[in-house]
């Protein structure tokens, strides 16, 4: 893994950490967890990564309910917070951690508004694409909740979904405004909260006919 400076920390963010993230203008986040369902599948752990290439892993505990330092982070109004496909995520770290995060960017969201010539928006995809780095994946459905005892594989895996994804903002900002689609996108991101709180209700199609 060849990062300048890549951390794993438990249960938080040190002081001086968020301090450091909080510099950023945006940062990227990612996170892992047992499975798709909050309510069932716990938070494992979550990942950041800012422009200056540093990620940091924070494993979360069994039962653990806070993270006080994360939240102050990513509840940041200054300091955009970069996912792909923010809705899983955002709910993950809202029901375990009670965690508001905002603002958003969701590549996934700015990727389906920008590259309509292609119908493959999963990161693997999009960073092959724009960034020319093919993704090992191979680590993706995994026990993540052995936190103590991480794979070297699964740590690349879990750095990597986060190192690339500042870049690939980038990127699609510029293909969004070139295509006129950048106040389309700012509005998608702003109702991510709201699929949020109906996805943690289970409400399904409330929007179909």
């Amino acid at each position: 893994m060849t990062l300048k400076d890549f951390q794993v920390g438990d249960r938080d963010l040190t002081e001086a950490q968020l301090n450091a993230y909080l510099e950023a203008e945006a940062i990227a986040v990612d996170t892992e967890t047992m499975g798709l369902l909050p309510q069932r599948d716990r938070l494992c752990l979550v990942q950041l990564c800012d422009p200056h290439d540093r990620v940091t892993v924070v494993r979360i505990a069994r039962g653990q309910t806070d993270a006080p330092f994360l939240k102050r982070l990513l509840e940041a109004e200054k300091t955009v917070k970069v996912f792909h496909y923010a809705r899983f995520d955002v709910a993950a770290l809202r029901y375990h951690l009670s965690i508001e995060v905002q603002p958003i960017f969701c590549t996934k969201i700015a990727s389906k508004l920008a590259r309509t010539y292609t119908p493959r928006h999963g990161l693997k995809d999009v960073v092959l694409e724009l960034e020319r780095v093919e993704l090992d994946k191979s680590a993706q459905s995994s026990d993540w909740g052995n936190a103590d005892n991480l794979s070297e594989a699964q740590l690349s895996y879990a750095a990597n979904d986060v190192r690339y994804l500042l870049s690939v903002r980038h990127k699609l900002m510029k293909m969004l405004q070139r295509e006129e689609r950048w106040e389309l996108a700012q509005q998608c991101f702003s109702c991510i909260p709201v699929f949020v709180s109906l996805d943690l209700l289970q409400y399904k199609d409330l929007f179909a006919h």
